[in-house]
C-alpha cells in the first residue's frame, strides 16, 4: 500500500470532497482521483460514495480512515524520533571499561553528565580491557575506556590520561619512619606479592623483580583489582595496583613501597568504533567523556 494515497485518502475523508483536499494538497483534481482509484484497487473495494455535493466514506472506507490514522500517526512519531536523534541529544550508550577503572572515573563523571544530558541513557558494561575492545569491535558498546589499547583499522582511540601499575602497601602508622630501599628490598623477598593474575603489567612486573633478584617465594594471585587493594590495605604483604585505584576512596592509606622500584606505565584512552553513527548525543557524550578524562591528567604519585 503506497503511504502518499493513504495520506491522500485520510485528507479526502476530513474535506469529504476531492476538490479541496486536492487543493490542500496542491495537486490537481484528476491525479488525487487516479491516486483513490489506485487505492481502492489495490484493496478490492470502494472507499468512497460520490454525491453531488462532494464524497462520504463507506463502510469499508470508515475501517481504512481508522486504521490510517494510526499510520500516519506512527509514521508521524517515527520520523520526529530520527529527527530528535541526528538533531537532539537523546540517545541510548553502552559505555564499557574495567570495574576498577570505572569506580574512580564514573563517580566524577556521571553524575554531572546525566544531570546536564538528562534525555541521554547511559548503560554500564564491565570487562578487561581486551574483552571492552572485543565489545566495540562487536558493537555491543558503543564507547570504552580501555587501558593500554592497541592500533586497529577499525577504531577511533582517543588518548585520555595516565596511570602506572606500582608496588604498595599499607602506609606507616603515625611516628613509623618511612621505608628504606633496603627495607622495600626485604619485603619484597618476604612477600606475599599480591597481584591481579589477569594483568599483563603484573606479569611484566614480576619479570622485572626476577631480573632483579628481587621475586618473593611467596605469591598471592586474585581475580580482581579490589580484592588486591583489600589485602594491601589490610597489611598482608605488598600489592600490586594501579595507582589511581590505589588512591581512590582510602587517601593516603596505601604508599608505594619505594620509588626506586620498577613501576609500568599506563595510556587511558577513549576507544570507540571509527564507522559508529554520529548523532549529535553520540558526539556529546564522546566530548564529554574527552573533557573529563583529559581533566585527570597524569598519575598520582601515591
Amino acid at each position: 500500500m503506497d503511504l502518499t494515497h493513504l495520506r491522500y485518502f485520510q485528507l479526502t475523508a476530513t474535506c469529504q470532497s476531492m476538490s479541496a483536499a486536492a487543493r490542500k494538497l496542491g495537486i490537481s483534481q484528476p491525479t488525487l482521483t487516479v491516486a483513490i482509484r489506485q487505492l481502492e484497487k489495490h484493496l478490492g473495494t470502494t472507499l468512497f460514495l460520490r454525491e453531488r455535493k462532494g464524497v462520504r466514506l463507506t463502510s469499508t472506507g470508515e475501517v481504512l480512515l481508522r486504521h490510517a490514522t494510526q499510520i500516519t500517526s506512527l509514521v508521524e512519531h517515527a520520523e520526529q524520533d530520527v529527527r530528535d536523534l541526528e538533531s537532539d541529544e537523546v540517545g541510548s550508550f553502552v559505555l564499557g571499561c574495567h570495574e576498577a577503572l570505572g569506580a574512580y572515573f564514573l563517580p566524577g563523571f556521571m553524575p554531572a553528565f546525566l544531570r546536564h544530558a538528562p534525555r541521554i541513557e547511559l548503560n554500564l558494561w564491565n570487562g578487561t580491557s581486551p574483552a571492552v575492545t572485543e565489545a566495540i569491535l562487536d558493537r555491543r558498546v558503543d564507547f570504552g575506556l580501555v587501558v593500554n589499547t592497541r592500533p586497529h583499522p577499525e577504531l577511533i582511540i582517543l588518548p585520555l590520561f595516565e596511570d602506572a601499575v606500582d608496588f604498595f602497601v599499607a602506609a606507616p602508622q603515625p611516628g613509623e619512619p618511612e621505608v628504606t630501599e633496603e627495607e622495600a628490598h626485604r619485603r619484597l623477598r618476604v612477600g606475599p606479592l599480591i597481584f591481579a593474575a589477569h594483568m599483563a603489567q603484573s606479569q611484566k612486573l614480576r619479570d622485572q623483580l626476577a631480573a632483579e633478584k628481587l621475586l618473593p617465594g611467596r605469591m598471592l594471585p586474585c581475580g580482581d583489582l579490589e580484592l588486591v587493594k583489600s589485602l594491601t590495605l589490610g597489611g598482608l604483604g605488598v600489592g600490586m595496583l594501579p595507582r589511581r585505584v590505589a588512591a581512590y576512596g582510602q587517601e593516603g592509606r596505601l604508599r608505594r613501597l619505594h620509588p626506586s622500584l620498577p613501576f609500568f606505565h599506563d595510556a587511558i584512552s577513549l576507544v570507540y568504533r571509527a564507522d559508529g553513527h554520529r548523532t549529535l548525543a553520540a558526539k556529546r557524550l564522546k566530548d564529554a567523556l574527552v573533557r573529563y578524562g583529559r581533566g585527570l591528567g597524569f598519575s598520582t604519585s601515591s
